[in-house]
């Protein structure tokens, strides 16, 4: 067992809590509506603020498990909530949640803060860059297609994987409506575990798996997502607990925030396109690497490995904030006008309906 890491928490004055609830608001509606816990926003937000990587990644999976308890349920509601395959990826997922965060300690108990917060944002980077460019793809695809309103086309990885037979392994999820080997959702469930004591964020890799290896429609695997982050974010604060890395009242404040936040997000999807909730992972995925990236420097230079200059750091660090905010706003307001839109475009229906009652 890895011994106790040496943390310091950040003060919290008016404006740092007053941001952290602000924060905490916007991932849960982000949570919300992509199902991917909101966490690849608040995690960058907190180490923006001062926090240390490790105590932002064990602090945001504290605070994920209640709130996606409560988006789940939200969803659930909906009809768009798959528990069988939920409960079956969290199974390996809790696995791959222990062996990540036995990897982030020992980064942070040998390298320090600084090595604990490059390792942070490189992972950050190099996940953010991918997931979000093939999800950006996958969107500008089906926009060009002109079948924003259809329904969604099964990738050819999901349909290999659907038509692959293993005896005695098969199982039929009812709400994704996909039969496959359940050894498939082995792999995924683990790097989604891994992924998310590493950075926080399963979402990543547990959502895009979802609909391009297994076939779930975007809408179902966002929501089954957050059966996945509960049980996830249960094992994953015990075992940071034990090594005093999770600040409480960071979990509080976000919380309090996000469980705002992930019920307009959540109602939010019943107004729109899947293929909008792949724009919206997909543009705020790619505008926080780029936060990530910019003080990636910073770091190595605190590490000895680089020799910027004290002001350059500093305009480093301003850069990195001012994307992240760039990415806060653009997520808010993309599903924000997706709720206005789709609340305008079912009004006329609603409205009609008692008509059509009293005759």
């Amino acid at each position: 067992m890895l011994e106790p890491v040496a943390v310091n928490f950040i003060d919290l004055t008016s404006a740092n809590v007053l941001a952290l609830f602000v924060i905490g608001f916007i991932g849960g509606l982000v949570s919300g509506f992509i199902g991917s816990g909101g966490a690849f926003v608040l995690t960058p937000a907190m180490m923006s603020m001062g926090v240390a990587g490790v105590v932002a990644v064990a602090s945001n999976m504290c605070h994920k498990f209640p709130k996606a308890l409560v988006g789940a349920y939200k969803r659930y509601r909906f009809g768009h909530v798959d528990v069988k395959l939920g409960l079956v990826m969290a199974a390996t997922a809790s696995l791959g949640v222990w062996v990540g965060a036995d990897l982030q300690q020992h980064i942070k108990f040998n390298y320090g803060e600084a090595g604990s917060n490059l390792y942070v944002s490189v992972s950050f980077v190099i996940v953010l860059a991918i997931v979000g460019s093939y999800v950006l793809r996958d969107a500008i695809e089906i926009y060009r297609r002109g079948d924003t309103h259809a329904e969604e086309r099964t990738s050819r990885l999901a349909r290999w994987v659907q038509s692959v037979e293993i005896p005695g392994t098969m199982v039929h999820f009812r709400t994704s409506n996909i039969r496959v080997s359940v050894l498939f959702t082995i792999p995924l469930g683990l790097a989604t575990g891994m992924l998310a004591a590493t950075i926080a964020v399963g979402g990543f890799i547990g959502v895009p798996g979802m609909i391009y290896v297994l076939g779930a429609p975007a809408i179902v695997a966002s929501a089954t997502e957050l059966v996945i982050a509960f049980v996830m974010g249960f094992g994953g604060s015990i075992k940071y607990a034990l090594h005093g890395l999770i600040d409480i009242r960071l979990t509080l404040i976000l919380l309090a925030g996000s469980l705002f936040g992930i019920q307009l997000g959540a109602i939010g999807t019943t107004y729109v396109r899947p293929y909008l909730i792949k724009v919206v992972m997909a543009a705020i995925m790619l505008i926080v690497a780029v936060s990530r990236a910019l003080v990636v420097p910073v770091y190595l230079t605190e590490l000895g490995k680089l020799g910027l200059a004290p002001d350059t750091m500093t305009v480093l660090r301003h850069a990195s904030f001012a994307f992240l905010v760039l990415a806060l706003c653009t997520g808010g307001i993309i599903i924000g006008g997706a709720m206005v839109h789709g609340h305008r475009r079912i009004k006329p229906a609603l409205e009609e309906q008692p008509q059509t009652a009293a005759e």
